[in-house]
């Protein structure tokens, strides 16, 4: 059975994230659901990693497996012209059958916007951005070289999935502008995240940029491995998923 690798964009904000909900709208659900006015019994999806609930991506990655008569199928075309307007087929190619869009990847690119004005949000931002105000930024780069490298980020996993080791490789977090002069994105990239990891550290980042944090705070919370000790988390609406690394794009 051919396997078909799928790179997805989506604006997260009605869906309860990627993956099967039993009662709540999906990306995963959605994708199904398309699949099944193709085949007689829909395959299942499988995605790179959950997304959680109002979180965006422009680079997810998903596969299924599907018959050989069904293999020529223009994939792109066929599922955009069954999926809702919020979800989008970027790609679709034909993989390796020992492809997983999960346990293949090697990294993920995440990138977090913040608006920093007080006065106002605009109104078509506000699904994509937390609206936090102005933030010193000299403080959060000085922060962030402490988060850089090989860690336990024990202290920034939320509860609810188990994992064989809470140790997890940043290799970059950096500033760039946003859309517009009170937008700033954020850019994290790792071999692999823990559940809302990003969020925590952007919620981190925020606390060092109004002043309540500084490096060594950092450090000391790092060390501690108690989330309790950090920040709270950051809201999702200025998360979204970039792109997912596969050893051939090394």
């Amino acid at each position: 059975m051919p396997r078909i690798k799928l790179t997805l964009a989506y604006d997260g904000t009605d869906y309860s994230g990627f993956q099967l909900q039993p009662r709540d709208r999906t990306v995963q659900g959605e994708l199904e659901r398309a699949l099944g006015r193709i085949f007689d019994q829909p395959p299942r999806v499988h995605g790179s990693g959950r997304t959680d609930s109002g979180v965006h991506a422009m680079g997810q990655v998903a596969h299924f497996d599907c018959p050989d008569d069904k293999a020529h199928v223009p994939w792109q075309r066929s599922l955009n012209s069954l999926l809702p307007d919020d979800v989008c087929v970027l790609k679709a190619e034909v993989v390796d059958d020992d492809f997983h869009s999960r346990f293949s990847a090697r990294g993920k690119v995440y990138e977090y916007v913040l608006w920093t004005k007080y006065e106002f949000c605009l109104p078509h931002r506000r699904r994509f951005v937390w609206d936090c105000g102005p933030v010193d930024f000299d403080a959060m780069e000085e922060a962030a070289q402490v988060l850089l490298g090989e860690h336990d980020f024990s202290a920034f996993q939320n509860v609810g999935t188990v994992v064989n080791s809470t140790v997890r490789t940043i290799t970059e977090i950096s500033r760039h502008p946003g859309v517009n002069e009170h937008e700033v994105v954020w850019r994290f990239k790792a071999n692999s995240f823990l559940k809302q990891m990003v969020r925590n550290l952007m919620g981190c980042l925020v606390a060092c940029g109004r002043g309540r944090l500084g490096p060594d705070d950092v450090r000391r919370i790092l060390a501690s491995k108690d989330r309790s000790e950090a920040p709270p988390t950051a809201p999702p609406q200025g998360l979204t998923l970039i792109s997912v690394f596969y050893p051939d794009y090394l």
